[in-house]
């Protein structure tokens, strides 16, 4: 029996016993079956469930209706149309005329449609906003939006910023009976809390779905994001990008952004963008039409514990300066290559995700506090923060050392087939144009001193980086056959 027939014999049996149910009901002036046997369906109830409790799952369930029946809304479907360009010879340097077809002389553009979702978070006489993600509207030449009730209004981008995956969008409307939803706290966000996620996860515009947060913090490292993220179960599929992720209160605590998946479907790996992340960046967009970032002039890394100990950091939450931009204001600062960032205006670094995005929210031309350690010591630093530009935080000129140095480990040794009898640092990560690159450090060099002065550990190399105590340095490159000494670099 093929698939079709199955089909219609399985309907014609629904169909059979739907039949049979609607007879034997209307059937109840029967006396044959008006005895005292008889039970018809419809007044049996379906389970026997306590009172106490199936009021509990009743008050949940109101609660569930009641969140649906007045965010949605204020939940919108965003349609885009974005201009792309389709390579000439998507096949390299071989001709299309190999394959019987037309040669294409140059690139052509075209024209793709999207779909996501968003949220309206303010109204402003006629116009109303709505928050969703950059990667939904960001690159978009035509925005729709789309309401629970079927209207559509021509939208408008109001400003986009790629590294928080953030958009605000704008549209006017006659309308005042719009509403907008209400934005919560994240930072009250906890693990095991419910939570709903709407929006239109594969067209499917005013759905609902409904889970509890998995996780809270999770790093966005991994997709280019200075987020951290609330992780939840609630099923997000495509389309959802851009919708809110809301508490049992119907407040805003997320915008769904991504998901982990092998399928590419929802496998319970949400993740959404804390509110209070993009709050600031609200009015930042109306205001100026885009993302204003702070700049510190450092290159942050994580450490592991053995290195931390090594350093005299051994159990401490922080961030790693690996390398400083010269002239930065960490740099004016006094901040230095080699220290560790333990706090932020009396506020605790958690890691390095936390220190970058707390940096970023700081306003240009204000002073910061900062407390470090270097040499197993504490101590405070003032810093002038600046604005963040792709100009300073893309150039390596003035990133020094231009290069980050590893702790000659077993494995280190084996790589670079040295002995036990050479101590130092390897060179690695060399920064093209940096000052590295000019004294022309390699990768897998060693260095085995700073100024004449032996290192034998990474403690020990960056205290020899002290610019309090010198405006140049220069080092020596060792194996087992010599050393050579580099150029000076002066500051």
């Amino acid at each position: 029996m093929n698939r079709l027939t199955k089909n219609i014999v399985g309907v014609g049996l629904a169909a059979v016993l739907s039949f049979g149910l609607i007879s034997f009901s209307c059937s109840g002036k029967d006396a044959k079956l008006n005895g005292a046997n008889t039970a018809f369906a419809d007044t049996v109830p379906a389970v026997k469930i306590p009172a106490d409790s199936l009021s509990v799952l009743e008050a949940m369930q109101n609660v569930f209706r009641s969140i649906s029946e007045q965010v949605l809304p204020s939940v919108v479907e965003v349609d885009v149309t974005e201009k792309k360009t389709r390579p000439a010879n998507p096949f390299g340097d071989l001709p299309f005329k190999f394959f019987g077809f037309p040669e294409m002389e140059e690139d052509r553009e075209y024209e793709a449609q999207g779909l996501g979702s968003g949220v309206i978070i303010r109204k402003d006489g006629k116009k109303y906003y709505v928050l969703t993600n950059n990667h939904v509207a960001g690159s978009a030449t035509e925005i729709s939006v789309k309401l629970n009730d079927g209207r559509k209004f021509d939208g408008k981008l109001v400003g986009a910023d790629e590294r928080m995956d953030v958009a605000l969008v704008s549209f006017e409307a006659d309308d005042d009976s719009i509403p907008c939803a209400t934005l919560g706290d994240s930072d009250k966000v906890q693990t095991g809390d419910i939570c709903f996620a709407m929006g239109a996860p594969l067209g499917y515009s005013q759905s609902v779905t409904e889970g509890i947060v998995s996780a809270t913090g999770r790093s966005g490292g991994q997709i280019g994001n200075i987020n951290d993220f609330i992780q939840t179960d609630t099923a997000i599929n495509q389309g959802n990008s851009g919708g809110p992720l809301l508490n049992i209160y119907g407040e805003v605590i997320g915008i769904n952004t991504w998901i982990a998946s092998q399928s590419g479907g929802s496998q319970g790996l949400g993740f959404a963008i804390p509110i209070n992340n993009i709050k600031h960046a609200i009015d930042e967009f109306i205001a100026n039409g885009k993302v204003t970032y702070g700049w510190l002039g450092v290159s942050l890394v994580e450490i592991r514990e053995e290195i931390k100990k090594s350093l005299g950091v051994e159990g401490k939450d922080g961030a790693f300066a690996s390398q400083i931009f010269v002239d930065s204001p960490a740099f004016k600062g006094g901040m230095q290559a080699g220290d560790y960032i333990i706090e932020l205006n009396g506020r605790a670094v958690r890691n390095v995700d936390q220190l970058v995005r707390d940096v970023g929210s700081l306003p240009a031309n204000k002073e910061a506090k900062f407390k470090v350690i270097r040499g197993a010591k504490e101590m405070p630093l003032n810093v002038m923060i600046t604005e963040r530009t792709k100009e300073v935080s893309s150039s390596t000129a003035k990133l020094w050392p231009g290069f980050i140095p590893v702790p000659l480990t077993e494995d280190v040794r084996k790589k670079l087939e040295l002995d036990n009898k050479i101590e130092g640092v390897a060179v690695t990560n060399v920064q093209a144009k940096s000052p590295a690159a000019s004294l022309r450090l390699q990768e897998g060099d060693v260095i085995t001193a700073v100024n004449g002065k032996k290192v034998k550990n990474l403690a020990e190399f960056y205290a020899a980086l002290d610019l309090t105590k010198t405006k140049s340095i220069q080092f020596t490159i060792g194996s087992g056959a010599g050393s050579i000494t580099t150029g000076t670099y002066s500051f």
